[in-house]
């Protein structure tokens, strides 16, 4: 004890109350960081294998949302990529109320669900019911491990980490993506049309019922293997459904009588780009909406297939339909089909020769730079340039003719010609600036050559038809849209320049007085018919026969070949692939647009030189024509008539055709179906005779 009273009166400074129980808390909190810090590092250490996840397809849709195609991943399982935007939403409630209530709670892990689980074990000395929550059976599903207690507890480790990591909808994505239900099916949306036909955005209730049914013993319970199973298992969903007043006693009795589905084949339309964007689709998208018009597809697949058989064992064809004010690819088909000698390869990105179909963008470009008009004489004559010497397809000459005549019977030494004042360099450079690609082959010279204007350098089809989706928008290129998304920034873009308006359209109106294929009527003189303007082009050895034209609104392009590149014996463009384009845009439904004149409004010298003094010549309807119509009768549209001559005048099986008092035009309205005999006579009583077949519509 000490001496000093003061000492002894004053405090122990020392020591202050509370200090240890500030000095133990402070210590429980650097331990629980401690703990966080471990558990986060381990976390991170240790995440979940999202692998499972990441090998999944997304749906490619088509404009309207109809399913085209999906790919399988490892050991051909669809698994399926979950949109629960595309999902029914109140199957999404049902399936948590039946599995998972408080899923939109718990952490990961459901305290009550797992009390209840280990206290009616020890009552019972045997698991009676389960504790798994939604996030669980996911976290198994990506790690699928032997069903005991240890495995148990890594889930719920795992059910934590992915709550730490993912969003509940993500989470419940993810298990309608993984779960299995049967088969090789994985997933709510493969399981939907695989079962049932049809997306999973609307269900019934008994369809409901069994997808939720299913993930829980999806061999055991398959209904087309195990009918009486996947029966009563539905019955079950529903009675717990019924207790949990989501669904009335009398719709869960309807809804138990629904017939079980039978498996069903997934749709595999557009074959080809379908995969193209699957394969292009970011990680974890579910559905991508391309531009793709699955009617139309439809139609065009068993057509190309059809023409592609007629043209022999070995032969194939594509098609592409482009919308050309978004550049929207509304069909493509690649190939004639996977059972096809080539199939499997898209032909629409193959480099294969245009032939002649370059050479509307050569007079285009001529006429832009002001070196030539539509009616500008040319000769069509033997010519070389330089080592060069091209000749026609038919090898003859015509002398003198006009530009226009030249485009539209397709004349090489003239294009030619017109491509050497323009410069194979400056057309080519300006070809390439709208991101279309030409491939010289290897042994040429690196600089172009006269040889591009009948097909000397490689294109592919895709780029070639935004060329020619370009001459039908005022001579504007822009690249192709293959997604809804793209197609609506395409239509909102400026393009490339490629010729200006006029030229274009000139070039177009060239077009549409080509001769259209035998057997079909020039859609310029159908009455209200859309007009055509087209080009075919043939490579050397007949390899690739190709057929262009814009119409309605639409650019088309159609080629036939051999996917090997192999010759072929005589089909041109004009007889295997034109008469296909013709059928595409009536497949098309193009909105009819004005008629235009056929022939130029003064007969150009070439012209007149080569019609020698023989008379009329009938352009429409040929001899030998079939002409199918929409109506019979006086009240009928009727056929406009066209032949060359002056003062010419029409008789129909020897009555001569009054001209149409408004247009002064020669329409003829057939009373019936059938065979008949159709005369021309000129002013100077020269005669052009055909006999042609109407079908009635």
């Amino acid at each position: 004890m000490s001496s000093d009273p003061l000492a002894a009166a004053t405090p122990d400074r020392s020591y202050i109350p509370g200090d240890g129980r500030v000095r133990l808390i402070t210590k429980m909190l650097v331990a629980v960081l401690a703990v966080e810090v471990a558990l986060a590092a381990l976390n991170a250490a240790f995440p979940p294998d999202m692998t499972r996840a990441r090998h999944s397809s997304p749906v490619i849709l088509d404009r309207r949302g109809a399913w085209l195609r999906a790919l399988p991943v490892e050991d051909g399982r669809w698994r399926i990529r979950a949109d629960l935007d595309r999902t029914d939403a109140t199957f999404q409630k049902r399936l948590i109320r039946v599995e998972d209530a408080r899923f939109w709670w718990h952490l990961g892990v459901d305290p009550v669900s797992l009390v209840r689980a280990i206290g009616s074990a020890i009552l019972h000395g045997h698991p009676t019911s389960g504790a798994s929550t939604l996030t669980m059976q996911t976290a198994r599903l990506l790690e699928p491990r032997p069903r005991n207690v240890g495995a148990k507890l890594i889930e719920m480790v795992r059910a934590v980490q992915l709550e730490s990591r993912l969003s509940k909808r993500e989470i419940l994505a993810l298990y309608l993506t993984l779960a299995p239900y049967g088969g090789n099916l994985e997933g709510a949306r493969a399981a939907s049309l695989g079962y049932f036909g049809h997306e999973p955005s609307s269900l019934t209730d008994g369809e409901q019922a069994l997808l939720i049914a299913l993930p829980q013993s999806p061999e055991a319970r398959r209904p087309d293997r195990h009918p009486e199973a996947a029966r009563a298992s539905r019955r079950a969903v529903l009675d717990k459904l019924v207790r949990s007043r989501a669904i009335t006693t009398a719709a869960a009795e309807e809804a138990g009588a629904e017939p079980l589905p039978r498996r069903a084949p997934f749709p595999s339309l557009a074959w080809h780009v379908a995969g193209e964007l699957a394969r292009a689709a970011p990680p974890g998208q579910a559905s991508v909406v391309s531009t793709i018009d699955a009617d139309l597809q439809a139609k065009l697949e068993p057509m190309v297939a059809a023409v592609a058989a007629s043209q022999g064992p070995d032969a194939t064809a594509a098609v592409l339909v482009v919308e050309i004010k978004t550049r929207a690819v509304r069909a493509a088909v690649g190939s004639a089909g996977r059972d096809r000698p080539g199939g499997w390869v898209d032909m629409t990105q193959a480099l294969r020769s245009p032939g002649s179909a370059l050479k509307p963008f050569i007079y285009a470009m001529a006429m832009d730079d002001g070196l030539v008009a539509p009616d500008t004489q040319l000769q069509d004559n033997a010519t070389r340039f330089a080592d060069y010497q091209p000749e026609n397809f038919d090898r003859v000459f015509h002398d003198k003719v006009t530009v226009r005549e030249a485009l539209a019977h397709s004349l090489n030494v003239p294009a030619v010609a017109t491509l050497e004042k323009l410069g194979p360099e400056t057309f080519a450079g300006r070809i390439e600036a709208t991101g279309a690609r030409l491939a010289r082959p290897k042994a040429q010279l690196k600089e172009a050559g006269l040889a591009l204007a009948l097909g000397g350098e490689g294109i592919t089809w895709r780029d070639l038809v935004m060329l020619y989706a370009a001459l039908g928008d005022g001579g504007v290129a822009k690249p192709l849209a293959w997604t809804e998304t793209d197609a609506a920034v395409r239509e909102r873009s400026a393009g490339t320049r490629l010729v200006r308006p006029e030229a274009a359209r000139q070039v177009l109106d060239i077009l549409r007085e080509a001769p259209a294929p035998k057997g079909r009527a020039p859609s310029p003189l159908t009455r209200g018919g859309p007009s055509m303007a087209f080009k075919t082009g043939t490579s050397y050895g007949f390899r690739d026969a190709v057929a262009a034209g814009v119409v309605g609104g639409y650019a088309i392009l159609v080629w036939t070949g051999r996917a090997d590149g192999g010759a072929r014996g005589g089909l041109t463009g004009r007889d295997a692939a034109l008469p296909l384009l013709f059928d595409v845009a009536d497949a098309v439904g193009a909105p009819a647009s004005a008629p235009r004149p056929i022939a130029p409004k003064a007969a150009p010298l070439g012209l007149q030189k080569l019609g020698g003094e023989d008379g009329p010549r009938l352009i429409f309807p040929p001899d030998g024509a079939s002409v199918q119509v929409d109506a019979l009768g006086p009240r009928a549209r009727g056929l406009v008539l066209a032949a060359e001559g002056e003062g010419v005048t029409w008789y129909v099986e020897g009555r001569p055709l009054d001209p149409d008092p408004v247009s002064g035009r020669a329409i003829w309205k057939p009373a019936a179906a059938g065979f008949y005999r159709l005369e021309v006579v000129d002013a100077r009583g020269r005669k052009a005779k055909a006999r042609v077949r109407i079908k009635g519509g």
